[in-house]
């Protein structure tokens, strides 16, 4: 097995384990015998068990981020605010890394996500400025409202986003609950209604609104793409930082 795939695989069964056992109980001999390489070979890729199970996050959100850039490529609409979260709780609905990295889920991440919040502070900030930096340039371009501040709406932004995670946490959009859609598709188009109506303009398509929309769109993806391109790269940086040197 060549040594990027040894990693990869390492990387693959310490994420099951993760899942399944949570953070107390998994153990670098178990991750060892299962990806049938030797302990040592384990340490040889990683320093110490938490930077193994904090690479598995970060690669979970790195794998979310290369995915909300494909969508904005192949789309510049994708730069709307509503149609960027739904990809993002795409993502979220279908890893549960990322569902127990965003609910903090504490039985299967233990002490790991105050590591991850200590670990990749730098990473997240940078995450937060492109953020914030990406509604300043759809704001210069009329795609979203310009009434409050955009710190105000980076804040709203995410305390949407987080409440629809945290709503699929509790359980509130299980399929026996009569209160909530059952399809998530359902539970999506909800989400974007909603982020539409705090932060976008409406899109009417027999007044033109919609191609004006679609123009400012393309002409700003570029610059949005570059963005999260860069903290694209500080996320792969980071992953290797945590591999032993």
């Amino acid at each position: 097995m060549e040594q990027t795939q040894r990693g990869e695989r390492i990387l693959e069964v310490a994420g099951e384990l993760l899942l399944a056992w949570g953070y107390r109980r998994v153990t670098i001999d178990e991750i060892a015998r299962r990806a049938k390489v030797g302990k040592g070979t384990v340490y040889l890729h990683w320093k110490t068990k938490d930077a193994l199970l904090l690479a598995v996050v970060l690669n979970a959100k790195s794998r979310s981020l290369r995915r909300q850039l494909e969508r904005m490529r192949a789309d510049p609409m994708a730069v709307l605010p509503s149609r960027m979260m739904c990809g993002l709780h795409r993502d979220y609905l279908a890893d549960p890394v990322l569902r127990a990295v965003q609910t903090d889920d504490s039985d299967i991440l233990g002490r790991l996500n105050d590591t991850a919040k200590q670990e990749l502070a730098e990473l997240m900030a940078h995450g937060n400025d492109a953020l914030r930096r990406h509604l300043q340039v759809l704001r210069a371009h009329g795609l979203v409202r310009e009434d409050v501040s955009v710190a105000h709406q980076h804040y709203a932004m995410l305390a949407v986003s987080t409440g629809f995670f945290m709503t699929e946490a509790l359980g509130t959009g299980a399929p026996d609950s009569p209160a909530v859609p059952v399809a998530p598709e359902d539970r999506i188009d909800i989400l974007a209604h909603t982020l539409r109506g705090v932060l976008e303009f409406p899109v009417a398509p027999d007044t033109g609104s919609a191609d004006r929309a679609l123009a400012a769109a393309t002409a700003v993806a570029p610059e949005i793409i570059a963005l999260y391109e860069h903290v694209e790269e500080l996320s792969s940086q980071e992953m290797r930082r945590q591999l032993r040197d």
